[in-house]
């Protein structure tokens, strides 16, 4: 069942002509003004809009006008429906995109076949458009992260690391972003001494490596796994195609990097300001979390990265730990570590 959207503002006719349609076997949606119908086409795509022109807030002109700037409306038949008769009324219309021009008052027959004829014409250029572009109904149908996400699983390349294998390197063409499948992965640079410091920690499901969708910018950091990883790459020229027609799913992303450029200004405050003992506590507690760890499973991480994550030297973390061990805190198995207090961890200054 086809889905109509009428904008009309004359209760009466509204509810009528919403009668007569239903009758022939179309879902009918109503809007009582331009504004609440341009939201609804936008909300809730239908198949076509039947729109008055004079209108209260925005008027049929400024309606179409409106679709015709969405990509996801853009492409929606739109047929006036209009008491005005002029010449210039219909001429104007038309020469928005608007693809009929009905006036009032209407025979049952004439706007039924309207509507069947704009249907079939909207399905031809469809296929059209779909014949040019195979993949433009994968891609037009991504709203939002999780739609991408799947949209990796289903088109990305697999690959597939060990514990401590380098995924790219600092300086490297960034040809990927990644998504990760199993494993956790952390980002570090080296600063001038050899000191590596780990700039982030990624887990599962998360997306790293993306630089500049603009320019073409290298990775800035290198990437290493520190436990067997599965990840999906896609290309960022994929990816940049995929942005550039879905504006909404644009936003989501700039609202993850901008989460991650609060998370790294977070955590380089408190590796210039917090304790020794605060660092510690805050890196076992960050790997616990990345690493989905119950309530006193052991926590498998080398000390190196432990350090690294916490921008202080191994030998310094070791002695904090030894610590945490005395306080109750935490307990050490070999290389593992298994947090015994959480909330007194969680209050380390």
């Amino acid at each position: 069942m086809k889905t109509i959207l009428l904008i009309e503002d004359d209760a009466v006719l509204r509810e009528n002509t919403k009668e007569l349609l239903e009758l022939s076997d179309y879902h009918v949606t109503t809007a009582s003004n331009g504004r609440l119908g341009l939201e609804a086409a936008i909300t809730n795509t239908p198949d076509i809009i039947i729109c008055d022109i004079m209108m209260p807030e925005l008027d049929g002109y400024s309606v179409l006008d409106g679709l015709s700037k969405q990509e996801k409306t853009m492409h929606i038949p739109f047929i006036f429906l209009s008491a005005k008769t002029e010449r210039q009324d219909v001429r104007k219309g038309m020469d928005l995109g608007a693809d009929d021009y009905i006036t009032k008052p209407f025979e049952e027959d004439e706007i039924i076949s309207a509507i069947e004829s704009r249907l079939a014409k909207a399905a031809i250029l469809k296929d059209r458009r779909e014949a040019q572009n195979p993949d433009s109904d994968k891609t037009d149908t991504l709203r939002n992260l999780n739609d991408l996400k799947n949209f990796f699983d289903d088109n990305g390349d697999l690959f597939d690391y060990g514990k401590d294998e380098q995924i790219y390197k600092e300086g490297q063409n960034s040809n990927y972003v990644y998504l990760i499948l199993k494993g956790i992965v952390k980002c570090h640079k080296l600063d001038e001494k050899g000191k590596e410091l780990t700039t982030a920690l990624h887990k599962v499901d998360d997306l790293f490596g993306y630089t500049s969708f603009t320019q073409n910018i290298p990775y800035q950091e290198t990437a290493t796994t520190i436990s067997e990883t599965s990840l999906v790459g896609l290309s960022k020229n994929e990816l940049t195609n995929i942005l550039n027609t879905n504006h909404k799913l644009t936003l989501e992303l700039i609202q993850l990097l901008t989460d991650d450029i609060s998370g790294v200004k977070n955590q380089l405050l408190e590796m210039a300001y917090s304790s020794v003992y605060k660092k510690t506590a805050t890196t076992i507690l960050k790997f616990a979390d990345k690493l989905n760890c119950k309530p006193k499973e052991p926590i498998k991480i080398s000390r190196n990265d432990l350090a690294s994550v916490a921008g202080i030297a191994t030998e310094t973390l070791i002695r904090t730990i030894s610590s945490f061990k005395k306080q109750g805190l935490i307990e050490i198995e070999g290389r593992n570590i298994k947090i015994i207090d959480i909330e007194k961890l969680k209050e380390v200054n």
